[in-house]
């Protein structure tokens, strides 16, 4: 894990609490001081418990903290979260026994779609996900409160290329599959409980073109609409649910 000391912020009252549940350095939380004390009396505990500094603040100073943010009267200042080694993330499933799941977000740029995506991956047991340092969302504030504290439990690695990454995933004995709503088969019929990384593609574009090349095969999701494309994170949790079930079948 890389050790970045930027000034991050935690926001809402659940991220906060478990960013400090999971062992979060936290350097002070902010409190409304108007908020009814039965709704930040766990938030006061757990900081007590954990030796951290609670200061009540006006809604003003909140809204500075996290602009155009639902803060809930609630803001934690933390160093930014540290990234993953993708080598972490493959440990972790050797770890667990299990067939490594992972996530690849080609050019995910939208932090609510990020978020969304490492709440679903926390959900379907996803050992991490990757993404590229250039044109992707990282792991920000936005990004914390959209995942509902799911970014305190899924490893998130971030590379500087997206393709020699899939390479090494291949040399590690994994399937890497992509999402298009372009592909001819579906992916109900395609076996999806070996090792395997999924590839998702832009919100606008899909796949680029080096990473759908270096793809063993392409997922497509059924459409019987009329707008013939998913939202990037609910395609996502469509198919890392198939994963689950194919995988629950075969235990």
């Amino acid at each position: 894990m890389s050790n970045r000391e930027e000034e991050e912020y935690i926001v809402g009252k659940h991220p906060v609490l478990e960013a400090m549940k999971a062992g979060r350095s936290i350097n002070k939380i902010f409190l409304n001081n108007q908020a009814q004390r039965s709704l930040v009396q766990p938030i006061m505990e757990e900081a007590k418990a954990h030796g951290i500094v609670v200061q009540q603040v006006d809604k003003r100073k909140l809204d500075q903290l996290a602009p155009g943010m639902q803060h809930q009267g609630v803001v934690a200042q933390a160093a930014a979260l540290a990234y993953a080694e993708v080598d972490d993330i493959l440990a972790r499933a050797v770890e667990r026994g299990e067939a490594p799941l992972i996530v690849l977000l080609d050019e995910i740029e939208d932090p609510h779609n990020l978020g969304s995506i490492l709440r679903t991956a926390d959900c379907t047991g996803v050992h991490g996900v990757i993404v590229p340092k250039r044109r992707s969302a990282g792991l920000t504030a936005v990004v914390a409160k959209t995942s509902a504290g799911a970014v305190e439990y899924v490893p998130v690695a971030r590379v500087a290329n997206l393709v020699q990454t899939i390479e090494k995933l291949k040399a590690a004995g994994m399937w890497i599959a992509g999402a298009d709503a372009g592909a001819e088969a579906g992916f109900y019929e395609t076996n999806l409980t070996g090792p395997l990384a999924i590839v998702i593609g832009n919100e606008g574009s899909g796949l680029s073109r080096l990473v759908r090349e270096k793809c063993d095969f392409i997922l497509s999701l059924p459409m019987v609409g009329q707008i013939n494309s998913l939202n990037a994170s609910v395609a996502t949790g469509v198919i890392l649910y198939e994963v689950v079930r194919q995988r629950h079948a075969k235990a």
